[in-house]
């Protein structure tokens, strides 16, 4: 189990793994002029065998035809992206989806497009041209992470969390350093 999730997010991880990936764009128009080098089948097929029966798949994003999940057996979750219908358009295929960026724990926030901060580690896709590791940001974008899944404990496990101040924290400095200004005034 991953204990540093919120608890009414560590179902993800009682039994499994829990996985990540985005921006399959599964049989979508322009999906070779994203640099994918890879077809749609055979993304779908490298998600099937990591993604077990116990596990939960984690998707941030830019599905494509949702037709593919049909045959992956894990808990599925979407985020949805730009490039995405109405959550409607998914039921049967994703077991939860989000609207939206989500804080799965106190400093990790899974997210479609990078969002700007440094009090948290920002899980997303959306960017078919980054670095898969960019500060505070991890970039799972299909054909930046190599078509895998990654595995949210080995991120975690990463260290990345380590040098995220804590909000908080940067709250009470924030506030000592408004009291100085005010001192020396």
């Amino acid at each position: 189990m991953i204990k540093t999730l919120y608890p009414e997010f560590r179902r993800w991880s009682e039994k499994g793994s829990v996985w990540l990936v985005s921006d399959t764009h599964f049989d979508d128009s322009d999906r070779e002029y994203m640099g994918y080098e890879i077809t749609s089948e055979e993304h779908a097929e490298i998600i099937r065998r990591t993604c077990h029966r116990n596990d939960t798949l984690i998707h941030l994003g830019d599905v494509g035809n949702p037709e593919y999940f049909k045959n992956v057996k894990a808990h599925k979750v979407l985020i949805l992206g730009n490039h995405d219908h109405k959550p409607s358009y998914y039921e049967g295929y994703f077991d939860e989806i989000y609207d939206g960026p989500l804080f799965v724990a106190k400093k990790i926030l899974l997210s479609h497009e990078p969002l700007p901060g440094d009090c948290y580690l920002n899980i997303c896709g959306h960017n078919h041209s980054g670095k898969l590791i960019d500060g505070y940001c991890v970039n799972l974008a299909a054909n930046v992470a190599d078509y895998d899944p990654i595995s949210l404990k080995v991120i975690i496990e990463t260290g990345l969390l380590n040098g995220i101040p804590n909000i908080h924290r940067l709250a009470i400095e924030k506030r000592k350093e408004i009291a100085n200004e005010k001192d020396n005034t």
